[in-house]
């Protein structure tokens, strides 16, 4: 696993630690960590403020995002996969797409290039999060 993706893992289980949802998320331009992320839905009462959300703010005003890489732990949603495309970030790297399958085709549809490394971590994680919180985790994929 590359240090990237290390990295967004470790976002979630902050986020987790912190009573939120556990995924995390980095940006990347050049190999250098441009900003972090994590899901912060609960611990700001924000509905918007997901992982990928999250660190895209955190990054602030990048001017262009030609060249960054977005890990996220888990395949962004419609929300954020609709902003990775307007940003046209390039290339989303994601640790798992089994517990929620997300919006790959739209990302793809528009040029982005979509890795899912279906990493055990990842997937553990999110697993065991739905079967503890399965209200929680339904309130943030809008069901």
């Amino acid at each position: 696993m590359d240090e990237f993706m290390r990295m967004a893992i470790d976002e979630a289980k902050e986020g987790r630690l912190e009573g939120g949802i556990p995924i995390g998320s980095v940006l990347v331009k050049d190999g250098k960590v441009i900003a972090k992320g994590r899901n912060k839905r609960v611990q700001e009462q924000n509905p918007i403020l997901h992982g990928e959300m999250d660190c895209l703010n955190n990054a602030g005003r990048v001017g262009s995002y030609k060249g960054t890489t977005i890990y996220s732990t888990l395949m962004p949603c419609y929300m954020c996969a609709g902003t990775i495309v307007q940003f046209n970030i390039p290339k989303v790297i994601v640790g798992e797409s089994v517990t929620f399958s997300g919006a790959r085709e739209l990302m793809e549809q528009h040029g982005v290039e979509v890795i899912d490394l279906n990493n055990q971590e990842c997937i553990d994680m999110m697993t065991k999060f739905i079967e503890e919180r399965p209200a929680l985790w339904n309130e943030d994929i809008g069901e």
